[in-house]
């Protein structure tokens, strides 16, 4: 069959990259290396409270708590001590005068201060146990970095807890938790991305039954991880910023799962043209201009998709669109370019040592083999509509879990067992109560209110009453010299107090105790005989509570950016409206499951307290955007068929031939997620099983089961108002 280069714009891009096939791959390639010796790797950034979540009321409470008193009560950094066979008196006392003494400055240290609370002497009422534990809170700038907080304790707590009495079990907190996260993050993400990458070319090679199949994969992958990494930590060097660690990561199992999924069509393609008999560079140009459209709409999509989260308000969501528009945009080129130019080079040998099917020459009177089942379960109105019916029930029962989502941050309860943090809380929580690792700060500002000891003391004990309140320590309740200004000012004109929650305080139940503590105040200060003045509620439990809901306002913002975006540009890749509304409808089906199975595993069989915030919303994004990658894969060849084949042949033609690489490629893309689990953190895990769970049940009941079938049953309607599709 001649091949004719150059009648349309895909042919002559085709043509003028098997052309240049060498300069391309030597392009690359010598960028690849420059970017890695050259340009600054990306590297997480140093987290800081009012990055974390800036506008946050709960940060403009704790900065006011530091300007009056010099150091805020919110415990985000905790020395812990504990026997349980009793610690000692000595031990206890020492502690005590610690703490006086290093809120008094005696101490060279960068701490500001520092608040020891022990179970005994009924300084804590709620505590669990007595004369067992002492914590003791240290007080750092609300503005330095976790990692130099985290840094400054333990320096402390190795001075001067060297006393083997001293029972010293380490230092915890939310601070502490959040630098040993992004540690672990760094410590498992070079072994993510060697695992990632085996398994990936494992897929590749069991797909295609080849050698170097996998190689010329991996080789465009390398090279997009290269680039996407040298030139975000060049632009993060150029802009003052540093993509948090978050996102690293996702940013990685992102990169690699896309570009796979792009080589395995091209593959694919090549595979068709070899069959029907092109020479290796003619088949490696027809694959290319078959596909390239193809791959580079479905890259758009995902990253106009992704780039959606630019118009969130919360900061961690701002940051994570472009950069995982810019993951996307970048492996879109590498793989629209070096993919062809490499098959290109090696040509037929692409597929060594497979030889490929002979496949039927189009036009010609040679019988494709016979349909297969699947094939003809989705092409019969009959049994597609009962086919249909099934897949959406099972989508729908596996959904219904969705409405029990919780969200919270839990960033001590993220970590794993082994690592010093999570020891040191679970030692403090035995001691004392769940919510003693992250107190609520309450601060009361109005004329001569801290002089007020018996209404102050009058509200302590109506805070204790409150529900999910464990313990409330306010003024007078520890004893301490008045002229210390810990919990009151030296004029009277703020007071505050420090209460405990008998939940994990940045879990969804302390959120919901805070909520109710919050309402009802107002009420609790007036039968005090306190004034109401200025009231500002400080700690990690109102910081999650604000994320949290900053997060849900998000989420329909979120979702009609999304949903629009991908709905527009598959209206536009189709010249359809009927399509692209059940073709989206099906993902978002498919998402709610997957988010629904989420909830069922971690909160319902696990126990968790609820999802880690960003993890529902990182997930929808995706899937979605995603779903219509796989939307444009499939039905875009169908619909290609379908212009000069009735619409259910091209059905019956297509099916066989997309189904098998959008397989593969969802079983890539899968496993490039699923592998996130890797990293030992619960968000990376929750993440890890909702993409992998959302990406199968897209490939193999949605895109093999369900969208076939609604092809069958809606028609030649599905193209409405173009009439492209044959009846």
């Amino acid at each position: 069959m001649p091949d004719r280069a150059g009648r349309t714009p895909r042919d002559r891009y085709a043509a003028a990259l098997v052309r240049l096939r060498w300069p391309v791959v030597l392009g690359w390639l010598a960028l690849a290396v420059a970017g890695i010796v050259w340009l600054p790797p990306l590297s997480g950034g140093d987290s800081d409270l009012e990055g974390f979540a800036s506008g946050n009321p709960a940060v403009a409470a704790e900065l006011r708590s530091f300007e009056i008193f010099g150091f805020p009560l919110s415990g985000r950094t905790s020395i812990v001590q504990r026997d349980p066979d009793g610690l000692s008196i000595y031990a206890q006392a020492e502690a005590v005068l610690r703490g006086v003494a290093l809120s008094q400055g005696a101490y060279d240290t960068p701490l500001l201060g520092g608040l020891p609370v022990p179970n005994s002497f009924g300084a804590f009422p709620g505590s669990a146990e007595n004369g067992t534990t002492v914590v003791t809170y240290l007080y750092n700038d609300p503005r330095t970095s976790f990692s130099a907080q985290r840094r400054a304790a333990e320096d402390f707590a190795r001075e001067q807890l060297d006393d083997p009495d001293d029972a010293f079990v380490g230092i915890t907190g939310s601070v502490p938790a959040r630098d040993a996260q992004a540690q672990l993050i760094g410590d498992n993400l070079h072994t993510l991305e060697l695992v990632t990458v085996v398994a990936v070319a494992l897929i590749v090679g069991i797909t295609f039954r080849s050698v170097v199949a996998p190689l010329i994969t991996m080789t465009v992958v390398g090279v997009a991880v290269a680039v996407t990494l040298a030139l975000g930590g060049y632009a993060g060097r150029l802009l003052g910023v540093a993509v948090p660690a978050d996102l690293q990561p996702l940013i990685v199992a992102l990169l690699l799962g896309v570009v796979t999924d792009y080589c395995i069509l091209f593959l694919s393609g090549l595979r068709h043209q070899l069959g029907i008999g092109l020479p290796g560079r003619p088949a490696a140009r027809r694959a290319t201009s078959d596909f390239a459209p193809i791959v580079a709409v479905a890259g758009v999509t995902v990253a106009a998709g992704t780039a959606a989260l630019v118009i969130a308000r919360s900061a961690l969501f701002q940051g994570a669109g472009p950069a995982l528009a810019l993951t996307v945009g970048i492996g879109l080129v590498v793989a629209l370019t070096l993919a062809p130019a490499l098959m290109a080079v090696v040509g037929r040998w692409a597929l060594w040592p497979a030889v490929p099917a002979r496949q039927p020459l189009p036009g010609t009177s040679e019988r494709a083999s016979a349909p297969s089942r699947l094939t003809l379960l989705v092409t019969r109105r009959r049994s597609a509509a009962v086919t249909a019916a099934v897949c959406v029930a099972l989508l729908l029962v596996a959904a219904l879990p969705l409405a029990g989502l919780r969200l919270g941050l839990g960033f001590v309860q993220s970590l794993p067992d082994e690592e010093p943090v999570a020891r040191a809380a679970v030692a403090a929580q035995q001691g004392f109560a769940p919510g003693i690792l992250s107190p609520t700060e309450l601060l009361l500002e109005a004329p001569g209110v801290g002089d007020q000891q018996q209404a102050l003391s009058r509200l302590g004990a109506a805070l204790e009453r409150q529900p999910g309140v464990a313990g409330v320590l306010g003024p007078g309740d520890l004893g301490l010299p008045r002229d210390l200004d810990i919990l009151t000012t030296a004029d009277g004109a703020a007071a505050r107090y420090l209460i405990v929650f008998d939940s994990v305080p940045l879990g969804a139940q302390a959120i919901e105790h805070l909520r109710e503590l919050t309402g009802a105040l107002p009420s609790l200060l007036d039968a005090a005989g306190l004034p109401r003045g200025r009231i500002g509620i400080a700690g990690d439990t109102a910081l999650s509570a604000g994320v949290v809901e900053e997060t849900t306002d998000d989420l329909v913002r979120i979702s009609f950016a999304t949903l629009s975006v991908n709905l527009l540009l598959l209206a536009l890749f189709l010249r359809a409206l009927v399509a692209p509304l059940y073709l989206l409808a099906s993902s978002v089906l498919a998402l709610c499951a997957a988010l629904g199975l989420t909830v069922l595993v971690f909160q319902g069989l696990l126990g968790h307290d609820g999802l880690t915030f960003y993890v529902p919303f990182t997930a929808a994004v995706l899937l979605v955007s995603l779903g219509s990658d796989y939307n444009i894969f499939a039905v875009g060849h169908i619909w290609h068929l379908a212009e000069r084949l009735p619409l259910r042949q091209a059905l019956a033609t297509a099916i066989p031939q997309s189904t098998r690489a959008i397989t593969s490629a969802g079983t890539a893309l899968a496993a490039s997620f699923g592998l996130l689990a890797l990293v030992p953190l619960a968000p990376f895990r929750e993440l890890a099983f909702a993409m992998s769970v959302g990406i199968l049940l897209d490939v193999f009941v949605v895109r093999a089961l369900l969208v076939p079938s609604l092809l069958t049953l809606v028609g030649r309607a599905s193209g409405w108002p173009s009439s492209r599709l044959k009846a």
